[in-house]
C-alpha cells in the first residue's frame, strides 16, 4: 500500500529516547519496516537523482556527508526535496525505477506538487 505524506511524516514513528521512558515508542518504530523511494537536488531545478531505501534517515545523511561515491557524491546532490513511503520494499524499488524512466518535467512536476518551494525535507525527518 502506497501513502504519500507531507512534510514531517515520521514524527509518530521516530522515537524521542529523552522523553520516553518505556521502549514502547522504540520498539514501534523498529517493527515499522517501511520503505521509500527519494528524490535529492543539488538546488532547486538543478540535477535530480532518484533513490530507494529502507532507511531515509540514514540513507539521506550519507548522501549529504558525501558517503555515498558516485552520481550524487560527484555532482553535489544533497537537498531532499521528495519522498513517497512504501509498506514493501519491492513496491518501492518498482515506483523507483518507474519514476527513474520519467522524463524531466514531470519529475518536476512531482516535486512542484508535493514541494513547491524545494524545501530540504531532510531536517523535519531528524
Amino acid at each position: 500500500m502506497l501513502s504519500v505524506r507531507s512534510r514531517a511524516p515520521l514524527r509518530h514513528i521516530i522515537p524521542d529516547l529523552n522523553r520516553s521512558t518505556h521502549g514502547e515508542v522504540f520498539e514501534r518504530a523498529t517493527m515499522s519496516r517501511n520503505s521509500y523511494v527519494y528524490i535529492l537536488a543539488g538546488r532547486r531545478y538543478g540535477t535530480l537523482y532518484v533513490g530507494v531505501t529502507s532507511d531515509i534517515i540514514k540513507r539521506i545523511w550519507q548522501h549529504r556527508e558525501g558517503l555515498v561515491a558516485g552520481f550524487t557524491k560527484k555532482y553535489h546532490v544533497k537537498l531532499l526535496v521528495w519522498y513517497e513511503i512504501h509498506d514493501e520494499i519491492m513496491q518501492a524499488i518498482t515506483r523507483g525505477k518507474q519514476i527513474k524512466e520519467w522524463k524531466r518535467d514531470w519529475k518536476l512536476r512531482l516535486i512542484n506538487e508535493f514541494n513547491p518551494l524545494w524545501c530540504d525535507l531532510y531536517p523535519d525527518l531528524v
